[in-house]
Parts: C-alpha cells; structure tokens; sequence
C-alpha cells in the first residue's frame, strides 16, 4: 500500500509573494500600542493638528502648525493740524484790511484808542497775511500790509470833526506810528522773501534729473 509523500514545510515567505515594506518606528500596528493624539497648542500660540496614523510605505507626517496672524497696532490718533488755507491777493488784501479795521474798533471801544496797542496787533496780523498768501501772489502781501494799516487807523486816529479833521489824525498817526507800520512791513517782506526761496529751490530740485 503506498502512501502520499508528505511535502515538507516551507518556512520564511513564499517566492511569489513581495516582502512586506517595514513598518517605520513609531506607527501603529496590529500589536503594537496606538499612537497618542498629538493635538493642542504649541509654543507662541500655533494650533498643532494630530499625526494621522502611517501608511505602509510612507513616512509619518510631521505635525502641521498654524500660522499665528500678528496683531496689527491700533491706528494713532490723527495730529490736529493748525489751518493752512492759501489765498490770493485780493483775498489777502480783504483779510488783512477787514481784520485791523476790527482791531482798531475794538481798541478805540476798549482800550480808549491807544495807537501803541493798535501798532503792537498790527505785527501778527502782517505774519498771517504772509503766511497765509499763496505762492503766486507772494509778491502782493507787502503791499497789503501797509494799505490795511492805514485803514485800520481810522478808528482810532485822534482828529477833529469833519474830513479834514479825519485826514489830519489819520497822516499823524501814521507819523507817530510809523516804527510799527515799517516793522510789520519787514517782517512781512522777510517772510515773504524766505517763501519765494524756498520755492525756487524746490523746483530746481524737480527740474534736476536723478542720477
């Protein structure tokens, strides 16, 4: 009677089969203990997200972090800026002329018409006056400033009745006064003439080609 040979056992994989790729350090497996979730907040505020768990064949993904958007600083507070209107010369001519006639209203009202208080307000109205005239017109504040001046001292010139009375104050007041006329012109003509440079040298500038 004969018996069927017995095939003896194959040990380590078969030849047919691929082996199987290895398991990198770390992963998961079917004995092996599972990975722990690795979630929360990272140092500097970045939100890590978990690891999935490995492939056969692929690395483990390193964690991912969100970028922390940075805080923008609160915006500063506007600086008040003084008014800076420009105006013309006949604009210049009015407001020159319109704000020493009240200046002189209002020393002959309070101060009793004192022509050395009117000289004194007369200085920081020809600052603004050529400050305040635009650079097309420059020329025409130290001609304004003495014309408003003269207008201004009418209310407070010291005369007699009728015209020739108002006259005769008027041109003694511009004698006695005329150490303020002369010093509110000059630093008018002075303000002036540092504008007109200032604006020359910033067209040349323009006007230069870059290198």
């Amino acid at each position: 009677m004969e018996h069927p040979r017995t095939r003896p056992a194959q040990y380590g994989p078969r030849r047919d089969t691929p082996p199987r790729p290895p398991r990198p350090p770390g992963s998961s497996g079917p004995s092996g203990p599972p990975l722990p979730p690795q979630a929360g907040r990272a140092a500097g505020g970045g939100v890590t997200r978990s690891a999935g768990p490995a492939r056969p064949g692929r690395p483990a993904r390193a964690p991912q972090r969100r970028p922390v958007p940075a805080r923008r600083p609160a915006p500063a507070p506007a600086a008040r800026r003084l008014p800076d209107p420009r105006l013309t010369g006949l604009g210049g001519g009015l407001f020159c002329g319109l704000v020493m006639l009240a200046l002189g209203l209002l020393v002959g009202v309070v101060f009793g018409a004192p022509q050395t208080v009117y000289g004194v307000l007369f200085l920081p109205v020809c600052v603004l006056t050529a400050v305040w005239v635009r650079e097309g017109d420059l020329l025409a504040a130290p001609v304004i400033v003495p014309i408003a001046f003269a207008v201004g001292l009418v209310p407070v010139a010291d005369g007699g009745d009728g015209t020739g009375g108002l006259l005769t104050g008027l041109v003694t007041g511009l004698a006695t006064q005329a150490g303020w006329l002369y010093g509110g012109t000059l630093v008018a003509g002075l303000i002036v003439l540092g504008r007109r440079i200032r604006m020359v040298n910033r067209r040349a500038a323009k006007g230069r080609p870059r290198r």
